[in-house]
């Protein structure tokens, strides 16, 4: 809906309208809220388009889309049914003196079109799993005495009625299906979807594609998590040339645009990754199949050919359509042993990948540190979950960043740099520096750990100076989670802002199209730019700023789908281990404080109601409560250690 405004907002082109948002543009025609010059239609300037939010007193304040405007200030008894998060239509109200204010006049999206719930049957009532508040459900009495205690369904907040039946609370297999209907996200693809994914067969014949440039004969590789199924990129390096070729899954000759499959792409936006399973953006006959990269079969690429200097500098940047055939699927551990020297079980096919990769890691290792001059290396370990047959967590995995890992990432961002350089309106991959108030609060906590800043000129000096001291302490990944935090997060952008993180200034995402929506969009447009295709190239152009913003939206909503996961897994360990105890760190002492567990389990997040503690503290805890519908772990300090 919002990407559909923001279009309705800049104007929109009549025979642009999609089919399903008809029916609103004439109600909104009805209403006047839409004014039409010639075939272009345009919210008229008499109305502000946003998000409401509401303060703690009931008043109101949207957020305006679109333009450069300062929040609106609506009165309790002008919101009209609206409440916070709702995408709204309201008009300003002119008055002498005072806050810009509005009222509302069009509720275009609630917030939350779905609610999860469970079941107290023994109460007659149901209860939001995110904050326990009770839900109006329109059921009669004959369907609800039928249900067990404690089921979990699915409802629509506009109806108030139930969509679906997705188990009981005390089942572990709920936990996904939780999770994913919180975001009304869906692991089954449309049949017309699965149809048309299908139609592509298995396998490439590379004679019906004279056009394309025939990398068959290099010894392309992928490097992969070794749970990986779906391959986006392969990589070789000419030493002799010092060219890096980055391969990347050519998925738009596959996902036409506004087909079925794209349809579901674009309203998926990303993959989703869970410890057991993943939710992918494509049919898995595309994902998995005939787009993956897959040992020894031919796949269609485009392929990204950097030419590099004695400086390692790029010199010659290329893009073109190609055939590949990668010769292994290594993991990062297998690498890693390369790296490291081991070379037991190769054969001739790993000698010959090895001639190349093993000069290329050390160029790598050259460009990270040209790279880290005006970026940053945070230490950042993920947390994995290992779970039984039952769905419950019975461990947990730190994985940190290997040589394997720095390698790739740094042929990636290669590609990446390249690919931004070509366009200077389209869809960058951009983050902001942290605003001043951001630092402020940084500042203040890291002074409470005794890290004292002297004068900076740059926040990325500042920030090295502060990883610096951390280190020092001992507190450095602690400290790193608080520099990420004080960040404002990456997203996407039409214009270019550039990448505080990476230190870029122009960046894009270009190397995984079967797993991100934006880096399918991307090669559509770099197609269309490098053939001429003008209509192509204006139709991608005049609707990418609404797609950036949703696509940023969808990226958090799939973050927020694997946390909650995580978080539903942490709560149903705590709740075997009541009375235990365990060892943790306070991450944030303000308020209710926050540990993080830090013992045989990891990463589980408790609450502290009433703790006296200190940042980064050592404490010994015990679990006291758990709240399996809205994952809230409580438990009390028995003792700060002294560490």
């Amino acid at each position: 809906m919002k990407e559909f405004i923001l279009k309705l907002i800049r104007g929109i082109d009549k025979k642009d309208i999609p089919r399903e948002y008809l029916p609103l543009v004439d109600d909104l025609l009805r209403h006047k809220i839409i004014k039409v010059d010639g075939k272009i239609y345009t919210i008229s300037s008499k109305y502000r388009v946003g998000k409401i939010d509401i303060a703690r007193n009931g008043t109101g304040f949207l957020e305006v889309l679109g333009i450069n405007a300062k929040d609106l200030l609506i009165e309790p008894q002008d919101l009209n049914g609206a409440t916070k998060g709702d995408l709204v239509v309201a008009k300003r109200i002119f008055k002498g003196g005072g806050r810009p204010k509005a009222k509302v006049v069009y509720i275009l999206e609630k917030a939350f079109r779905f609610s999860v719930a469970y079941y107290d049957k023994e109460n007659n009532i149901f209860f939001n799993v995110k904050n326990e508040m009770p839900i109006a459900v329109k059921a009669s009495k004959k369907s609800l005495k039928n249900l067990p205690d404690g089921t979990v369904v699915k409802i629509d907040n506009e109806a108030a009625f139930i969509v679906e039946v997705l188990g009981v609370l005390d089942d572990p297999f709920v936990d996904e299906k939780i999770s994913l209907a919180l975001y009304n996200k869906k692991e089954e693809f449309s049949k017309e979807a699965e149809l048309e994914a299908s139609a592509y067969g298995s396998v490439v014949d590379k004679s019906l594609y004279p056009n394309r440039v025939d990398l068959t004969h290099l010894p392309f590789c992928t490097i992969d998590p070794v749970t990986a199924k779906d391959h986006d990129d392969a990589i070789y390096f000419d030493q002799n040339s010092n060219t890096l070729y980055v391969a990347i899954a050519d998925v738009s000759e596959y996902v036409s645009a506004m087909g079925p499959i794209d349809k579901e792409a674009k309203e998926r936006g990303f993959s989703i990754y869970l410890p057991h399973k993943s939710i992918p953006m494509l049919p898995r006959s595309l994902s998995e199949g005939i787009c993956s990269l897959k040992e020894n079969e031919e796949r269609l690429a485009y392929v990204s050919k950097i030419t590099l200097n004695e400086s390692y500098e790029p010199v010659k940047e290329e893009l073109f359509d190609a055939i590949i055939k990668s010769r292994r699927k290594y993991s990062y551990d297998r690498v890693d042993e390369f790296i490291e020297g081991k070379r037991i079980g190769i054969d001739n096919t790993d000698e010959e990948i090895l001639a190349w990769l093993m000069p290329l890691f050390e160029v790598t290792k050259e460009l990270r540190k040209k790279r880290l001059q005006k970026g940053f290396e945070f230490t950042n370990p993920e947390i994995r979950l290992v779970l039984d047959e039952n769905q419950e967590l019975v461990e947990t995995v730190i994985e940190t960043e290997t040589p394997s890992h720095t390698l790739i990432e740094d042929c990636m961002l290669l590609a990446n740099k390249a690919t931004a350089k070509m366009f200077d309106y389209g869809i960058f991959r951009t983050h902001e520096e942290p605003s001043m108030e951001k630092i402020e609060e940084l500042l203040n906590d890291l002074a409470q750990v005794g890290i004292f800043t002297k004068e900076y000129n740059t926040i990325h000096e500042l920030f090295l100076h502060i990883q610096k001291e951390a280190e020092k302490l001992g507190i450095k990944e602690h400290v790193d989670r608080l520099l990420i935090r004080t960040q404002k997060q990456a997203g996407y952008t039409a214009e270019n802002i550039g990448h505080f993180g990476l230190g870029f200034e122009k960046y894009t995402h270009f190397t995984s199209p079967i797993r991100r929506y934006s880096d399918l969009t991307l090669h559509r447009l770099l197609k269309a730019l490098i053939q001429e295709n003008k209509k192509q190239l204006d139709f991608i152009l005049r609707n990418i700023e609404p797609l950036t913003v949703r696509i940023s939206e969808l990226e958090r909503e799939a973050a927020k789908v694997e946390w909650d996961f995580m978080d539903r897994k942490f709560a149903r360990w705590a709740k075997r281990n009541l009375g235990k105890r365990f060892r943790a760190i306070v991450t944030d002492p303000e308020s209710t404080p926050i540990a993080q567990i830090d013992d045989e389990i990891k990463g589980a997040r408790i609450f502290l109601p009433r703790a006296q503690v200190e940042l980064f503290d050592t404490i010994i805890v015990e679990i006291i409560d758990v709240n399996i519908a809205t994952t809230k772990i409580y438990a009390k300090v028995v003792e700060v250690l002294d560490v």
